[in-house]
């Protein structure tokens, strides 16, 4: 008991953890487990900055610094992931086309059409007309730009 208020006490104003400290953490198991086969220094070595680095990020007191670099991480992070959230969207939903606006970067849910062929879409947000060819079972599309309405 006496030592956890120690800690306590010791880690008051550190940063402490956050989402970048845990991909770090994941980061350094998988090298980890590569070097027990491959036995390289290298990866020794990167399994021991990668430590280091995390337990800096925790003990820090520049907490407005730490701040940063984890809201950097997460939005590296949402770029890389949300291709593969749309993909994931559409083979999970059998009923609609999910395609991206060329202009306004809207995602629209189309319904599926009965008949494969070009179909007529307009943005609801850009008000803009496009040219869908879907191909009925396998949901491929493609847009065209076809014309702009103001």
């Amino acid at each position: 008991m006496k030592y956890i208020f120690k800690l306590q006490k010791f880690m008051y104003g550190r940063y402490g953890f956050d989402e970048l400290y845990k991909f770090l953490l994941r980061l350094c198991i998988l090298v980890l487990l590569v070097n027990l086969f491959i036995r390289h220094y290298i990866l020794l070595i990167m399994e021991i900055l990668i430590l280091f680095f995390m337990f800096y990020r925790i003990f820090s007191k520049k907490i407005y610094r730490r701040q940063k670099e984890n809201i950097k991480y997460l939005k590296i992070k949402n770029k890389l992931l949300t291709p593969f959230e749309n993909i994931k969207r559409n083979i999970q939903d059998k009923n609609h086309i999910y395609k991206k606006c060329r202009h306004c970067n809207k995602i629209l849910k189309l319904p599926l059409p009965e008949k494969k062929g070009i179909k007529h879409v307009k943005c609801p947000n850009c008000k803009r007309k496009m040219k869908i060819l879907v191909l009925k079972k396998q949901k491929i599309e493609i847009i065209k730009k076809t014309r702009k309405t103001s």
